[in-house]
């Protein structure tokens, strides 16, 4: 992670954290419309284009958005203003119609814009914004769909294909993607028939390696004509479009089997025998990951079913979370006190200045990074240039950041992250716990963004408290800073005896200052790699502490998370093939423990 991530200049998300944001990576460029432009500016000859000072790409990219049906003047001042950021110059080309259309503040087209007093516009407040979205689970569960902020921008009296663009760009497609669906599902399909599309040539490209050896020929794409190559991979994943759902599907309540809140009266599951009895396991990872994902930790872990839930019944933040284990579900109970499940609640100092257009009561997942300085600072400075209640197309661009970085209100037009100990908070750690390790603030937030929400899991191994009334042993696997060694001592069950395996030190550091100042009795033996854990050392621990009763954890989101941009390669990607450890490590206790 950039360790500027809190500075003045970075809004970049870290995106190996366990982020649940979906953002689509760019897809092969289509060809450019026809463009014909003023000669003093632009030239086409013979379909190339060619600019006064020769820049070919910059032409190019003003064919392609002229061609789009917008004004070319416009055009070509966006990309001046903003160079060949394509969602940049879109959302420049919008805010001009916003703004034009507007009773407070008209823009003149017919004049040059640098050069009028309107010429101050949104745009220049939030330009280095990207745009936000989030998965959500539709009704139904046969599928997930997308529920995305798509208001940032007001369509008004746009063509039907335009505003169908521009609302696709405006979700964090990339144009080329976006005008492709289009012109592959035809004028009438509805936006979620393109999203549809969209997602299955990305799936497509992700699961290349699982496709046919036919669609998979060396010479496929990297032999012939760019053109050619384009064609080949969109008709591939045309014929990929009817991808199979997962036969494991989320719920369109992600309560599991059940929450504080929303308890069923009985439940009955059916473990498979050889997931029953010691030791207990208890392994998470995120909810949403791409095709089979489930379906292969479920295998792995004797055919148990998974248990889907979002922390935002537990907590003001949401955490949508899968867990695999073989617990008893029957007379769970939360922590006690009762944790905050609203913003006001969590954080009551914000509720003096919070607007009454901002209507959340939740945050989004916690992620590993947060907005930077000189973000907020532009949202102030755009809000503050309206007395009143700013105009719909300025509330829609301060709620989308709102939304993406988890801003609260902390003044008048003024917004702020969340501090390392107001997450904590919402995480359900104590106040400070990332402050043991000595460490700094940049990976207080990295560390607490890949963490277990406290009170969920706490709800989850609520039960085991009168099994192990004298105490429990703990293989903690991937144990960050923690999270289950919390739970487990917040339910009041003796640890007597941790090993627990993180690569981190600093983790390992925050985990054993826990320790310490809880003044826990028992012994904390600490490794630092997983992969190095093999028989003979864990007999030798076993020998030594005895038998596990729980094996608990979860091996890294890194290449599940939707908000991957490249290296989503679900369970063989580098970081996330390791939950073969988490598996190989149970076998292994299950084994010694069996004999």
């Amino acid at each position: 992670m950039d360790g500027n991530a809190s500075g003045e200049d970075s809004v970049n998300v870290d995106w190996t954290t366990d982020d649940e944001v979906e953002i689509i990576e760019e897809a092969a460029t289509s060809s450019p419309p026809t463009l014909t432009t003023d000669a003093s500016k632009v030239t086409a000859v013979n379909g190339e284009a060619s600019s006064s000072a020769g820049n070919s790409r910059y032409t190019k990219l003003a064919k392609q958005i002229v061609g789009m049906g917008f004004p070319e003047k416009l055009v070509l001042k966006a990309i001046e203003e903003n160079g060949e950021d394509t969602e940049l110059i879109l959302n420049a080309l919008l805010t001009y119609s916003n703004l034009q259309d507007s009773p407070q503040r008209k823009l003149s087209f017919g004049s040059d814009l640098s050069s009028s007093d309107n010429s101050y516009t949104i745009l220049d407040d939030v330009s280095d914004m990207d745009s936000w979205s989030e998965y959500e689970v539709v009704d139904g569960i046969d599928s997930i769909s997308r529920k995305r902020n798509m208001s940032s921008v007001n369509t008004g009296s746009l063509p039907e294909q335009q505003k169908k663009l521009l609302l696709l760009t405006d979700m964090g497609y990339m144009v080329e993607e976006a005008s492709i669906a289009m012109e592959r599902c035809g004028p009438e399909a509805s936006i979620a028939v393109l999203t549809d599309f969209i997602c299955a040539a990305q799936v497509a490209r992700e699961e290349g390696c699982h496709m046919h050896d036919d669609d998979l020929k060396k010479n496929q794409f990297s032999n012939g004509n760019s053109k050619n190559k384009k064609r080949k991979f969109y008709e591939m994943c045309k014929s990929k479009n009817a991808i199979q759902e997962d036969t494991i599907r989320l719920p369109s309540l992600m309560i599991g089997f059940g929450v504080p809140s929303d308890q069923p009266e009985y439940i009955h599951r059916s473990l498979p025998e050889e997931a029953r009895g010691l030791p207990y396991f208890y392994y998470e990872n995120v909810a949403l990951t791409p095709k089979g994902v489930w379906d292969t930790i479920s295998r792995f872990l004797y055919e148990v079913e998974p248990e889907f839930v979002d922390s935002k019944y537990f907590s003001a933040a949401a955490r949508k979370r899968g867990y695999v284990h073989n617990l008893p579900i029957q007379n769970r109970f939360p922590l006690i006190p009762l944790p905050p499940l609203t913003i006001h609640q969590a954080f009551p100092l914000t509720k003096k200045w919070w607007p009454s257009w901002d209507k959340r009561d939740k945050l989004n997942c916690i992620q590993t990074v947060i907005g930077s300085a000189k973000l907020t600072e532009r949202i102030k400075r755009a809000l503050e240039r309206y007395d009143g209640d700013p105009p719909e197309s300025v509330r829609k661009f301060v709620l989308e950041q709102c939304r993406k970085w988890n801003l609260v209100w902390v003044g008048k037009n003024k917004v702020a992250p969340l501090e390392p100990d107001e997450v904590e908070v919402l995480l359900g750690f104590p106040k400070n716990h990332t402050r043991g390790g000595g460490i700094s603030r940049t990976d207080r937030y990295k560390s607490l963004g890949n963490s277990f929400q406290v009170d969920t899991v706490a709800y989850h191994l609520s039960v085991l408290k009168d099994i192990f009334s004298n105490g429990i042993n703990v293989l903690s696997l991937f144990s960050g800073i923690g999270g289950a060694e919390v739970a487990l001592h917040r339910l009041g069950i003796k640890l007597k005896n941790v090993v627990s395996v993180e690569i981190s030190k600093v983790n390992r550091d925050i985990l054993r200052s826990w320790w310490e100042q809880t003044d826990q009795t028992g012994n904390l033996i600490d490794f630092d790699d997983i992969q190095r854990l093999d028989e003979e050392q864990l007999v030798k621990i076993m020998n030594s502490v005895g038998r596990f009763d729980l094996i608990i954890g979860g091996s890294p989101c890194n290449n599940l998370a939707g908000g991957n941009r490249y290296s989503r390669d679900g369970l063989e990607g580098k970081e996330s093939a390791l939950f073969y450890e988490y598996f190989r490590v149970l076998k292994l206790v299950k084994d010694k423990m069996g004999m």
